[in-house]
């Protein structure tokens, strides 16, 4: 198990000298994360390195999934979507369901001290607050930035239930009656999804899969997603590939509350079924060091999305020095300054110049890297989001008296 004095040599001993003294405060608290799915997505993979880490500082926490069938994942999938800005209809019965269930679940959960609810799925628990009281949080980790109004106004009456909301971009936040934080998600650099690997792995991996590393090798890791844009990638690979040999690896996997995924991915499938240097690869929740692997193998890493609360995968793409290729949405921006740490597109067409220019300009593209590692050390790591959540959960016991830490 990694222990928190493990990332000492990575952000200096100082900074982990400090989240036991944050933590401290805290003693004598729990606090409970819930959400929709205990793997798939950034989600689940955050909670799964942070709580344990919380644990060795001090800090009681535990984290509850929610649960709902097939009709609850459809209605909250259209959710997340329609607060992505695409057009949706939801019908008055399907917002009933949706409270139903989250009421049916406040039954099947006990309350720690502080309640902290990520994203729409789970946000009516809220609910049981006038019953017991606690200290409620609630997280945003969407793009929330062009919301649908009729989906936006529905959850907001939950939403300013709260104490507080988090979001991850400033593009994000709402006009709302409660407080609003800013704190940006973060990577695990001791993960098996983030760590060094051998080369010989590396090499291994690509080789189990049937990609030729001596050829420049263009990868996107996400869900298969339609707001992923795997067929948009697919597009701006065939405009490059007039110009530069490049093979193509879409990888990744999907979520269990999100019912769109298999018929995204049948569709990429069959798009990529016309090209023999398109690899589509559909990872189970334990690839992570495939994953580690092909990011660092890989010549560019796009990430095409055309919407994102943050895309963790240009961090993981960065902290491993690779050159990234984003879309300039969401939280992306926050961890890519154009041309310096990293390439900002806004079209196929730009995604395609830029992967052209990055094969032809292997030291260009190389000190793009190492920016971009940089950059992902100083300010989206796991030690600084560990931090940001202490000072929240402190301020929450502190804000009545007004101290300030």
């Amino acid at each position: 198990m990694i222990r928190i004095e493990d990332y000492s040599p990575i952000v200096g001993q100082a900074t982990i000298d400090e989240l036991f003294l944050l933590a401290q405060r805290l003693q004598g608290n729990e606090i409970q994360n819930i959400n929709s799915t205990a793997v798939g997505g950034g989600v689940a993979e955050i909670l799964t390195r942070m709580i344990p880490l919380l644990t060795q500082l001090g800090v009681r926490s535990r984290w509850d999934v929610i649960k709902g069938d097939e009709k609850f994942f459809s209605i909250t999938k259209k959710f997340h979507n329609g607060l992505h800005g695409v057009p949706v209809e939801v019908s008055h019965e399907e917002y009933d369901t949706f409270i139903e269930v989250n009421r049916l679940n406040v039954g099947m959960l006990s309350f720690a001290d502080i309640v902290f609810v990520h994203d729409p799925q789970p946000v009516a628990l809220v609910e049981e607050r006038k019953n017991i009281g606690r200290r409620w949080i609630w997280r945003c980790h969407i793009d929330f930035s062009k919301p649908n109004e009729r989906i936006w106004s529905f959850l907001q009456q939950f939403i300013e239930q709260y104490d507080t909301a988090v979001f991850s971009a400033p593009a994000f936040a709402r006009k709302l009656a409660i407080p609003q934080v800013l704190i940006s998600p973060s990577i695990d650099p001791l993960s098996d999804k983030n760590k060094d690997l051998p080369d010989d792995l590396i090499n291994s991996i690509f080789s189990r899969f049937g990609i030729d590393r001596t050829r420049p090798v263009i990868t996107q890791i996400s869900r298969f997603d339609y707001l992923k844009d795997p067929l948009g990638v697919i597009k701006a690979y065939k405009i490059a590939k007039r110009h530069v040999d490049v093979q193509l690896v879409l990888a990744g996997g999907g979520a269990t509350d999100d019912p769109e995924g298999p018929t995204i991915m049948q569709q990429v499938q069959e798009e990529a079924a016309k090209d023999k240097d398109v690899f589509v690869l559909f990872l189970p929740p334990s690839s992570d060091i495939e994953i580690n692997a092909l990011q660092r193998g890989s010549t560019v890493v796009l990430q095409k999305s055309l919407k994102e609360g943050f895309g963790l995968t240009v961090s993981e793409a960065l902290w491993k020095a690779r050159p990234t290729i984003a879309s300039a949405v969401g939280g992306i921006p926050l961890q890519i300054a154009h041309k310096y740490s990293g390439i900002l597109t806004h079209s196929i067409e730009g995604t395609a110049y830029w992967i052209k220019q990055l094969v032809n300009e292997p030291e260009y593209a190389r000190k793009l890297g190492v920016n971009g590692k940089e950059h992902i050390k100083n300010n989206f790591l796991i030690t600084r989001h560990i931090k940001d959540y202490l000072l929240l959960f402190i301020s929450l016991f502190r804000r009545n008296d007004i101290e300030y830490l």
